[in-house]
């Protein structure tokens, strides 16, 4: 069965780092997958553009743009920016339409976005309240309604740069290992922030070794962990 898969995250390289290998796990077995980012992280994620003499941020923006949207080629998905700006990174009513408008446009079976607390990025709670409030006006009550909706969409949380101060407890892994490549392809195209493949790259090799002991699949090598926020529903255990 394939699924649709919409990926919200604050800045543009965050897809990329923190469930590029969900994504193209996805993908490349037919489903499909959108990526939005609701600033380019131009002002407070992109560290090594600034070193850059005479520097601007409207330059910043387009090489973000153009890095996350070659990563995001590489994983299969379709990238969209809304360049709301960032550090801070504010939500007003019209953006929140925004992304209730893309939700119901795409009608995604699975949303992921960040975790509710992030002592160390301010723009990462924002985005988390917002992507949940447009998920509820998304598919409302459940019930028929005086605007259109959609099936609530599954809501996971993607694991964040320190889980264990930001309230993360993995409950899903995602064997990525047959994407593995891919994914580092893609964080290669991140070269504002290149300092986060190493790192990434080794959380996964982590990831994997706590999902194999878990299932007994000796095949996982490379995983992403993720929050599910929502119980299952079956019709039997």
């Amino acid at each position: 069965m394939t699924k649709k898969i919409l990926v919200v995250g604050a800045h543009s390289a965050d897809f990329v780092w923190r469930a590029g290998g969900t994504i193209a796990t996805i993908t490349t077995q037919g489903g499909t997958a959108t990526v939005v980012a609701l600033s380019y992280g131009e002002r407070g994620e992109s560290g090594e553009l600034w070193k850059e003499l005479n520097q601007t941020v409207e330059n910043v923006k387009h090489i973000r743009h153009d890095e996350a949207s070659a990563a995001a080629r590489i994983l299969g998905a379709d990238f969209r920016a809304l360049d709301l700006g960032d550090y801070p990174l504010n939500i007003t009513d019209p953006d929140l339409e925004h992304i209730v408008q893309i939700i119901r446009e795409i009608q995604p079976d699975i949303i992921l976005t960040h975790t509710p607390v992030d002592p160390f990025n301010p723009d990462h709670p924002v985005t988390c309240q917002a992507v949940q409030k447009a998920r509820l006006l998304s598919s409302g009550a459940g019930v028929a309604s005086a605007f259109n909706r959609i099936n609530p969409p599954d809501l996971y949380f993607f694991e964040p740069h320190q889980p264990e101060l930001c309230d993360f407890h993995p409950n899903t892994f995602v064997d990525i290992t047959p994407v593995m490549d891919q994914k580092k392809k893609a964080m290669d195209c991140m070269k504002a922030q290149s300092y986060l493949q190493t790192y990434y790259t080794e959380l996964a090799s982590r990831r994997g070794n706590h999902a194999q002991r878990i299932s007994g699949m000796q095949e996982v090598k490379f995983a992403e962990a993720m929050q599910r926020t929502l119980p299952w529903v079956v019709k039997s255990l």
